[in-house]
């Protein structure tokens, strides 16, 4: 064997050990990112959080979800939005990122380019700007859902702006939101991710006095309609889901809360 050809070998060994280490970092992370997905973050309100169809949910520091690996996309989010998380502060929007805490791979952000849907936010980058670690942890693919943009940034951005104006106005509100995803949906991208003909928001106020609950449901497309046109009780969501939305609630005050389309004791 001539000295090029051991060069050679040599070279081609270095590289193999060099991705393999490589390999292992990654492998090694990816499973520590999915270790801390499971654990309950301190500013996560674990008592509201529902119940998971799919068996996965994943906690982050500022919201938590439930991951659906059958359409690629949270089936729910749930946060605490209080007062004190109220913010002016405008960050850079970074790109957004596949979440490695998702034990079965989340989606890749490329299913939404030429889609011509919106990455519709779940927890919403405008509720999370009271610091740049928050901001920014909301530009993950398991907190986005195909939107129409008229609808994201209409009737869809409407109620999330009331939402940060109730927060304020009761100091603080306990937030779960995402799509309706059962029925024939419309798949983009080669992860096959649905698009959701309805998606609901639900809020639940503990601070301001008796506990109150809210529910909409809206189709997916801009509308004109007022918000309270789209109140709806949560028992209809959960028909619609399959979840069980605040099981830790004593049942005398849930399925009073939650059978319930009432919206008087909300300021529109």
């Amino acid at each position: 064997m001539n000295k090029r050809t051991l060069s050679y070998i040599i070279a081609f060994l270095l590289i193999l050990i060099v991705f393999g280490y490589e390999y292992v970092l990654e492998d090694a992370e990816s499973k520590d990112q999915i270790e801390q997905g499971a654990e309950v973050k301190a500013e996560t309100n674990a008592y509201f959080l529902p119940t998971s169809t799919t068996g996965q949910i994943v906690h982050h520091e500022y919201y938590s979800l439930s991951y659906s690996e059958a359409h690629e996309q949270a089936e729910w989010v749930a946060y605490e939005l209080k007062a004190s998380h109220l913010s002016n502060t405008n960050f850079k929007r970074p790109y957004f990122e596949i979440d490695k805490a998702v034990s079965t791979g989340a989606a890749h952000w490329r299913n939404y380019k030429n889609s011509g849907y919106d990455r519709g936010h779940l927890c919403p980058a405008g509720d999370r700007r009271f610091s740049k670690a928050a901001h920014d942890e909301t530009f993950l693919t398991s907190n986005i859902s195909p939107q129409e943009h008229q609808f994201n940034s209409g009737i869809w951005n409407t109620l999330e702006q009331k939402v940060r104006y109730w927060a304020k106005k009761y100091d603080g509100v306990y937030v779960v939101t995402g799509g309706v995803l059962n029925g024939e949906m419309k798949r983009i991208g080669s992860d096959d991710v649905s698009v959701p003909n309805q998606f609901y928001k639900i809020l639940i106020d503990t601070n301001s006095g008796r506990t109150k609950m809210i529910a909409f449901l809206m189709p997916h497309k801009d509308s004109s309609r007022p918000l309270y046109e789209f109140v709806v009780s949560v028992d209809e969501i959960e028909a619609l889901t399959g979840i069980d939305f605040f099981p830790q609630l004593e049942d005398d005050i849930e399925n009073e809360l939650e059978t319930s389309t009432s919206y008087k004791n909300w300021s529109f």
